[in-house]
C-alpha cells in the first residue's frame, strides 16, 4: 500500500510541477487567454500559484510566484516521501 501511495505522491507532484512550468512558458508565448490549453493550465495551477502571489511583493512585470510554488512543491514532495516511504 505504501508503494502505491508513494507512486501517487510522485506522480501528482511531478504533474503539478510540469503544469506550473508549462503555464509560465505559455504566459511568454501564448497571448490568447481563451486558448483551451492555457485555460486548463490556469485552472490546474491557480489554486497553488494564486495564494502565493497574494503574499509575494510586486516586482514589476516578473511574477516569481511560479518559482516559489515549484520550490514549495519540491520541499513538500521530499518531506512526504521521506515520511511515508522511508
Amino acid at each position: 500500500m505504501n508503494a502505491i501511495l508513494c507512486t501517487f505522491i510522485e506522480f501528482l507532484t511531478l504533474a503539478l510541477i510540469f503544469a506550473i512550468i508549462a503555464r509560465a512558458l505559455a504566459s511568454w508565448f501564448v497571448q490568447d487567454p481563451g486558448n483551451p490549453i492555457v485555460a486548463m493550465l490556469h485552472d490546474i495551477t491557480e489554486p497553488i500559484v494564486g495564494p502565493i502571489r497574494r503574499f509575494m511583493p510586486t516586482t514589476g512585470m516578473i511574477d516569481f510566484s511560479p518559482l516559489v510554488a515549484l520550490l514549495l512543491l519540491q520541499i513538500l514532495r521530499t518531506l512526504l516521501l521521506q515520511l511515508i516511504c522511508g
